[in-house]
């Protein structure tokens, strides 16, 4: 048998692969020369998981690899329809970033409900003003996303004393399904989006969702970019329909310099960096080493992604 060629869509740095040395081929592409090298790969790497270059090269003769592996946790920069039709098996990087957001995620809740934000302002104003603070004990907050993510959010959340509802696709047990997330959310004091991009989920954070919304309320985006109307997010802000917003992921990334969004009153701007804590990277190569050993060795892939869903089903979820 051949020695199994693993193919990398690369960025710098590059994925610390060694102990692969001798049981796979390695080679590295990127958006220009990853088409002509699919036909010669078992394994493809999206070690570049912002790139759109896998949609664009999936289409074509030849074969295709056999297993498809992303270094994040959404899968929608690379899913397409010639690949959905494929027999190759796609996994994510479920199992990384859950605790890093979910802590970044209560940070946030901490800083809006104590308002530091504005004593950061007042301080660089040499201003001295007193004012008082939010609990977060019997808050409320709705989460949104049912999977690994949303799940460790709420854990921390319930950990400050914040109640949490959980909204996912599907009810089941504790968790709402997605038809009670307008009554949920019009009560709620944090409303977190940790929901994969699918064509259901696409801009559900428009002008009407953020119209139901108490003048309190605070919104966060931990999920995709394109989940949230941005223009509807920045016009509730200016009009005082909630009282804050943090996002970590936009509709285009980088922000640019001239987008209005860094100047909405109201809105905390994080480049897409939620989850990305020291050692990071180590952690992405180590997790894809291991599942090479379970593929190479004829084992059961962990994190296979439903692609119909376009995210990992969670195993209390009906098929």
């Amino acid at each position: 048998m051949s020695t199994p060629v693993i193919l990398v869509l690369d960025t710098d740095p590059s994925p610390r692969l060694g102990r692969l040395t001798g049981r796979a081929v390695i080679r590295y592409a990127d958006g220009r020369t990853l088409a002509g090298q699919l036909p010669d790969a078992d394994v493809l790497l999206v070690w570049d998981f912002t790139s759109d270059a896998v949609r664009a090269a999936w289409p074509g003769d030849g074969p295709r690899p056999r297993w498809v592996h992303t270094a994040s946790a959404g899968v929608d920069r690379l899913l397409c329809p010639d690949l959905a039709a494929s027999p190759t098996v796609v996994t994510n990087a479920r199992g990384v970033f859950e605790l890093p957001i979910a802590e970044y995620v209560a940070g946030l809740v901490l800083a809006f409900a104590k308002d530091l934000p504005r004593t950061l302002d007042l301080q660089r104003q040499h201003r001295w003003r007193h004012r008082e603070t939010r609990g977060l004990a019997g808050s409320r907050a709705v989460v949104v996303g049912a999977g690994p993510v949303g799940r460790e959010i709420m854990r921390l959340l319930h950990g400050l004393g914040v109640r949490v509802a959980l909204v996912g696709r599907t009810a089941r047990r504790t968790i709402h399904g997605i038809e009670d997330l307008g009554r949920l959310a019009a009560g709620a004091d944090w409303v977190i989006s940790a929901a994969p991009l699918t064509d259901g989920t696409r801009g559900m954070f428009d002008a009407r969702f953020f119209g139901l919304l108490q003048p309190c309320a605070h919104f966060v985006n931990v999920g995709r970019g394109r989940l949230v109307v941005e223009d509807a997010l920045a016009d509730a802000l200016r009009r005082h329909w909630i009282a804050g917003a943090a996002l970590d992921v936009f509709q285009e990334e980088p922000l640019g310099p001239s987008s209005p969004l860094w100047d909405v009153p109201g809105l905390l701007v994080s480049p897409h960096m939620s989850g990305d804590t020291a050692g990071w990277r180590d952690r992405l190569g180590e997790q894809f080493v291991s599942m090479y050993e379970l593929w190479a060795a004829g084992e059961p892939l962990p994190n296979v992604v439903d692609i119909q869903r376009g995210y990992v089903p969670s195993t209390d979820i009906p098929s």
